[in-house]
Parts: structure tokens; sequence; C-alpha cells
């Protein structure tokens, strides 16, 4: 009983459409940034390392190298503050979490890349 209730509460802040990423896959996260009165779009880019959670609870990390300093990022998936989510890069992984990413500099973070299915236009 009180399971239903959380899945009717939990599913009022579902978004109805959500993009599909991967771990290892290259992501551009535009995200809206109120300043002041005015609210813009900010691109984060990075590679996806975790996953987890789930429902409206799921988050995703980023992380990418700014200045040679590793910087990650977690957001929540159906967070409102997340415009868009767009695919860069595939990469193949096989792992579900690639924190040994962290340890890694350089050339030697870079993934393999995943081809992808390109449906013929009609």
């Amino acid at each position: 009983m009180s399971q239903q209730i959380l899945k009717l509460a939990e599913a009022s802040s579902l978004k109805p459409e959500v993009d599909s990423f991967d771990v290892g896959d290259t992501v551009d996260i535009h995200t809206r940034i109120m300043e002041g009165d005015k609210e813009r779009i900010q691109i984060f880019n990075g590679v996806v390392i975790a996953r987890s959670g789930g429902g409206s609870r799921e988050t995703f990390t980023v992380r990418r190298i700014v200045q040679g300093e590793g910087v990650e990022r977690k957001f929540p998936l159906h967070s409102p503050r997340i415009a868009k989510i767009e695919v860069i890069r595939s990469g193949t992984v096989r792992r579900a979490k690639l924190y040994y990413l962290r340890d890694r500099i350089g050339k030697a973070v870079r993934l393999r890349e995943r081809e992808r299915k390109v449906e013929p236009k009609k």
C-alpha cells in the first residue's frame, strides 16, 4: 500500500522524456542558472563515470579535466534545472562505475568509441 503511494507521489516529479545516455559517454549537460532576475544556460561537458539510484532519485556523475585539475559534478536526472543532455561521443566500457579514471592523466583517460547505429532517413 505505502509503495503504491510513494510511486504515485514520485511519478509527478519525473520528467516525461529523459535523454538516453550510458556510463562512458561524453555528454554536454545544459543547466539553467539563475543570476538575479535573469536565467541563462551553462554547459558542463565531460565523461559520465557513474549512474545511481532509481526513479526520481536517480543521479549521474560527470567528470572533466579543467586546467589539469579533475572536476566532478553530480546531477539529478529528473531535475528541472537540466535543460537537455547531448551525447557527444559514446564510449565502450565494461564496468558500471568508472572511478578508475580519477587516477589517470592525459591520453590514458580516453575511452574507446562505441559505434552508433544510425537509422536511415525515410
